[in-house]
């Protein structure tokens, strides 16, 4: 029977409503406000989960993000469920279903609890040492074990409903953290007219301020204080204010990763839109105002349900009017343990002992406590607890010897750790404090301040003033608290390492179930650096991060080396600060639009003309059009041959473009590519290749001249993005003087291909304004005109050995120009072809397929393309590594043909190349195969060490299970075709 831990008064929460919700299959009540947490200790529930490794009985220890016990799975309807999730941080909402995680067959009765009967044969490293042999057990037995049991959670099995969206901001002040330090920051930086972003990880606006109203600010009790500080905020333009986002990663120059939770607090018939966004803030400055997490306190069986963090216990009292029990016994070894103690008393619960570690108490707060009726302690410390599902009593050492409370809560305030996990990540360097006794910021490199608690300031007027200035504000107006809260400082003392044969666990991480006996077994076993020993035990890893447990575990590994801390050193800071979601993370990207499919604005012609497509990058382009129930090699063979003896019309829409343009322009291609481009005339084109900075070739493409200070570039579809990347990388980091632009144009332009001997007679029956004549439109020129008075340009190069156009138009009126071509061409023999057949026209010309026929080891002159490379430039993107021997030297692996000696077997690409007599030692691969009709056999071409040096000569090709004798030619296997053609 679950009693009502619920107080009569007090709290955040909306007492007039109540909402229901399940947990474990049982249903309970609460209040708007609540979260999970609060909901369930209100009940009378302290069991929320099972330990992960021992499988022992946990309940709640904190009250915020820093909570490593009650991981629950929720349930939030139409398949949206989802692990591992903080009970403390989950707003309460109707109709939620919640259940216990890593337990078998329920949670009050787990089989994997004898797991804890079994520790001493599974310490820490146990699986570094056991699971070694037999060898062959590894992939058979262990490791399918292993990951059965890994984790904490259930994966979902069904795909995410919701939705998630991303943002980019702006701002000149990000301030992380709203509590009063954050808050004051946000009022004094507001007030100056520059943009402001002001987050917090909470549900509401006020860290430490939702669990001390009885403070009071300016004059004003705590929480009225808070109010008007927020309706402030909310009437000022300038502010952006983010409640239930969290920053989780800081990187260089001022961004920051948010993480917001837009509907998670509404019920699932409410919420509609994104679930969660995810904002990416660049900031002129960055106030960090974090706060600090309270340190639990190592002793044996410190574990059970009901012992937990005195901050967690005040959270619970005042911002939500619940009593974590009827007595409760407080252990502490910081003044802020009293507070919590004296608190607790007045609302009624018994407190019957406060237990000091320190050698003397706080006079007035101890002779207030002994005036309530609180015996304390001094010098004194937690033996061990008992109880089974929840703590029923204490052990307590003193120097007057051993006494035992029973208690049903036991609370620990063991002192504050300053939260440094962004300040770390943003490559600030932290500090030993010792009157903190914790890691502070010391030095920042980016343009960043540290206010507040997470500096190690934790009296509340020295927060808020702290938070005033580094907002700009004037320091006598900096807001006043009435009550500072004490920040004397704690002790942080490493508990005494575990006796031998003694059957008691004293727990650091208790997440991951690592004890102080296991931090010490580390150092013991070699691993003294802070990372090696955090690896070997888990301690601080998973959801955990070490917000709970990685001070008391440095002071163990510390005082195990006879070291201090700072000499011990700290763990590194990580991203994310707290788990995100995959969703948050993904935003737009799922589903359909993960990778986008990409088509051309003629590809409704080509399904209309029943074009079978294929998948090119993100691009889905026509691969061939099969009539007559056509086989693909046989629809292959027809648009080739009609392509040689007539014409064809393809879509090539996807090939990347660039304009660069800039008085530099000329000068800049220069750098990029191996050939040059400031000599080029008005009106021509050049091929060109663009090479890696080790040499290789990085891709293809044609260059245009439009004007003097504007040019047309090409790329391969694949290599679009990545050519433009390199070109603005070079823009404005090894050129930026160059007055030089680049835009992307490849969705401005759509460009219809047509082949062949007949393909300047069709386009002659529409293109106004160009003079067509292989006079006037030589090879390798561009010019500008009308198609049924759609502006165009059309280039005259050709990707195969036929007479070729390119037709650059409009891409909103590519449709237009498509019909008119296709109607020109109808009684000419213009047949539409698609990919794999101009790959096959391209082969057997020899020109080579960026990414098929180059694999990041070609260089230009590997390719039979050195021709080209203007060594004789002053420089060129990969020119100096072209000069090293080894670029030259004897035994590179070089484009040639390839012919099967009997001319009917296609070769299968990537199939080795070898000699016939020795086919153990490869020479190369297969880089294309296809069958040509226009030269009567197969074709290949293929890299091959030494390869133009063997041609003519005769080699194998270890083809499926079988070796294929073939011959080395030149990578040319149709010549010049038809007038003007290359």
């Amino acid at each position: 029977m679950t009693q009502n831990m619920r107080l009569s008064a007090g709290g955040r929460v909306d007492r007039a409503r109540s909402v229901s919700f399940t947990f474990d299959g049982k249903a309970f009540m609460g209040h708007p406000g609540d979260t999970v947490a609060s909901a369930l200790i209100a009940n009378g529930v302290h069991l929320f989960g099972r330990s992960f490794k021992y499988h022992r009985p946990r309940g709640l220890l904190g009250s915020g993000v820093e909570e490593p016990n009650a991981l629950l799975n929720v349930d939030r309807g139409q398949g949206r469920t989802e692990p591992n999730q903080r009970a403390t941080m989950i707003p309460l909402v109707d109709g939620l279903v919640l259940e216990s995680q890593n337990r078998s067959p329920s949670l009050r009765w787990d089989w994997g609890a004898v797991n804890d009967r079994l520790s001493p044969f599974i310490p820490a490293g146990f699986y570094y040492k056991t699971f070694l042999w037999p060898k062959s057990f590894w992939h058979r037995v262990y490791e399918p074990r292993i990951r059965k049991l890994a984790g904490l959670g259930q994966a979902p099995d069904v795909p995410d409903a919701d939705q998630y969206a991303h943002r980019w901001a702006h701002c000149e002040t990000l301030i992380i953290g709203a509590g009063p330090a954050g808050l004051a920051a946000a009022l004094a930086a507001s007030e100056a007219d520059k943009r402001v972003i002001l987050c917090d990880e909470g549900e509401e606006l006020g860290g430490a301020l939702l669990s001390d109203p009885g403070n009071t600010i300016d004059g004003l009790p705590a929480w009225q204080w808070l109010e008007r500080a927020k309706a402030i905020l909310d009437d000022r333009h300038n502010v952006v204010v983010l409640p239930r986002t969290t920053a989780f990663a800081y990187g260089i120059d001022n961004l920051v990763a948010l993480a917001q939770r837009l509907t998670d607090h509404l019920p699932p018939v409410e919420a509609a839109g994104p679930r969660q966004r995810q904002w990416f803030v660049r900031a002129g400055e960055v106030i960090l105002a974090t706060g600090s997490i309270e340190r639990p306190l190592v002793f044996p069986n410190n574990d059970r349900p009901g012992i937990m963090l005195a901050s967690a216990a005040r959270t619970l009292l005042n911002r939500f009017g619940v009593a974590c029990g009827r007595k409760a016994v407080v252990v502490v070894n910081h003044d802020s343990g009293y507070e919590v103690a004296l608190e607790l008393a007045a609302a009624g619960v018994d407190v019957i002992a406060i237990v000091d570690q320190r050698t003397a108490a706080p006079a007035e707060m101890a002779d207030n406590a002994r005036a309530l009726g609180i015996e304390v302690l001094c010098e004194a410390h937690p033996l061990t607890t008992s109880g089974r599902r929840r703590i029923s009593g204490v052990s307590i050492g003193s120097p007057s010897g051993q006494r035992r409370f029973k208690c049903d809560h036991l609370l620990m305030a063991g002192g504050w750790t300053p939260s440094v996990h962004l300040f770390s990540q943003s490559r600030g360097a932290v500090a030993w404090d010792e009157g903190v006794q914790g890691f502070v910021p010391a030095r920042a490199v980016q343009s960043q301040t540290s206010v507040g608690a997470c500096k190690g300031t934790f009296a509340t007027s020295e927060c808020l003033a702290e938070g005033w200035l580094a907002g700009g504000g004037d320091a006598g107006l900096a807001p006043k608290a009435g009550i500072s809260r004490s920040d004397a400082s704690g002790i942080l003392r490493p508990p005494p390492l575990r006796r031998r044969g003694s059957r008691y666990k004293a727990f650091v991480d208790f997440q991951n179930d690592v004890t102080a006996k296991d931090i010490g077994l580390a150092v013991q076993e070699g691993f003294t650096s802070v990372e090696h020993v955090k690896r070997y035990t888990t301690n601080g890893m998973a959801t955990d991060q070490g917000r709970t447990s990685n001070l008391n575990a440095l002071a163990i590994a510390a005082a195990a080396q006879n070291r201090t801390i700072p000499e011990a050193g700290l763990t590194t800071f990580r991203a994310p600060f707290t788990p995100v979601t995959f969703g948050a993370l993904a935003g737009y990207t799922a589903g359909e639009l993960f990778e986008p499919v990409r088509l051309s604005p003629v590809a409704c012609r080509a399904i209309e003309a029943g074009a079978v497509f294929e998948p090119v990058g993100q691009w889905r382009r026509a691969r061939y059009f099969p009539i007559h129930g056509e086989t693909m090699d046989e629809a292959v063979a027809r648009e080739c041959k009609a392509v040689h003896e007539q014409a064809g019309m393809t879509d090539a829409s996807s090939i990347g473009k660039i304009e660069v343009v800039g008085p530099d322009a000329g000068a800049f291609l220069d750098m990029l590519y191996v050939t040059s481009s400031s000599r080029l005339k008005i009106g021509r084109c050049r091929y060109s290749l663009m090479l890696r900075e080790d040499g290789f070739i990085l891709d293809d493409g044609v260059i245009a001249r439009l004007d003097g200070d504007r040019f047309h570039v090409t790329t391969t579809t694949s290599g679009a993005a990545n050519v433009l990347h390199v070109m603005e990388d070079f823009r404005q980091t090894e050129l930026p003087h160059m007055k030089v632009w680049l835009t992307s144009t490849s969705e401005q332009w759509a460009v219809i291909v047509v082949n062949g001997p007949r393909s300047r007679e069709i386009l002659s029956t529409l293109v106004e304004g160009i003079d067509m004549s292989e006079d006037d439109f030589p090879h390798m020129t561009f010019r500008e005109g009308k198609i049924r008075e759609v502006p165009v340009r059309i280039f005259r190069v050709s990707f195969t050995s036929e007479l070729g156009f390119e037709v650059n138009v409009p891409a909103r009126r590519a449709t237009e120009v498509w019909d008119a071509l296709a109607d020109a061409g109808h009684d000419r023999g213009l047949t539409l072809y698609g990919t794999e057949a101009s790959h096959v026209l391209r082969a057997e010309r020899g020109f080579i397929l960026v990414g098929q026929d180059t694999d990041g080891t070609v260089t230009p002159f590997d390719a039979g393309l050195g021709s080209m490379v203007g060594m004789a430039k002053a420089d060129f993107l990969g020119k100096r590594s072209l000069m090293r021997p080894l670029m030259s030297a004897a035994g590179r692996r070089e484009l040639v043909g390839l012919l099967t000696e009997d001319r009917t077997s296609l070769l299968e690409e990537g199939c080795q190349v070898v000699n016939a007599g020795d086919p153990r030692v490869s020479l190369g691969h297969v880089s294309s195969s296809y069958r040509s009709e226009a030269f009567g056999r197969p074709i290949a071409l293929g890299l091959v060490r030494d390869g133009r040096a063997r041609i003519g000569q005769s080699l194998a090709v270890a083809n499926g299970d079988q070796l294929t004798r073939i011959r080395v030619v030149e990578p040319m296997f149709l010549k010049q075709r038809g007038t003007g053609n290359v």
